[in-house]
């Protein structure tokens, strides 16, 4: 009679399913988010009490329309005493960078890792179908990767 294997079957999987982690299930979705109409200073303010970089600036359909950094904050402080004008009256809507580059939750985490190194970028928020969903950073990558410790890079 021979040997008889007890495994069965091998079912196909998507690619989808093999991807051994997701942007998604490192990302962060409980955010700090800003919107255009608030002031400089607002915002600066946020950036220290959460101990934030900067963040996603939504609309009121919660779309993603820009985003706003501590870089940007800097520019804005030291325009200011240039120009003598006083922030005050600022808001963020002028001072935001517009096209923002996002990325996809299904990518596979070590692709994102690739991203940020080509990017130069410390945060990239997550849209779906329109709607900003989640933001992954260096760190939500770097904590991904530690879950990993030991086992092999796939």
């Amino acid at each position: 009679m021979g040997i008889k294997s007890f495994q069965g079957a091998r079912r196909q999987q998507s690619t989808e399913d093999t991807t051994p982690l997701k942007v998604s299930d490192y990302m962060t979705t409980d955010l700090i988010t800003f919107t255009p109409d608030q002031s400089i200073e607002s915002v600066m303010q946020s950036l220290i009490k959460n101990r934030i970089s900067g963040g996603p600036v939504i609309n009121e359909k919660r779309e993603l329309i820009g985003i706003i950094s501590e870089g940007d904050c800097i520019k804005q402080i030291s325009e200011s005493r240039y120009y003598n004008m006083p922030m005050q009256d600022q808001t963020i809507e002028k001072h935001m960078a517009l096209n923002v580059e996002t990325i996809d939750g299904n990518m596979n985490i070590f692709d994102a890792a690739n991203k940020f190194l080509n990017a130069k970028r410390r945060r990239f928020p997550i849209v779906e179908n329109g709607k900003l969903i989640g933001q992954i950073s260096q760190k939500d990558v770097l904590k991904a990767a530690m879950t990993l410790k030991g086992q092999n890079w796939k």
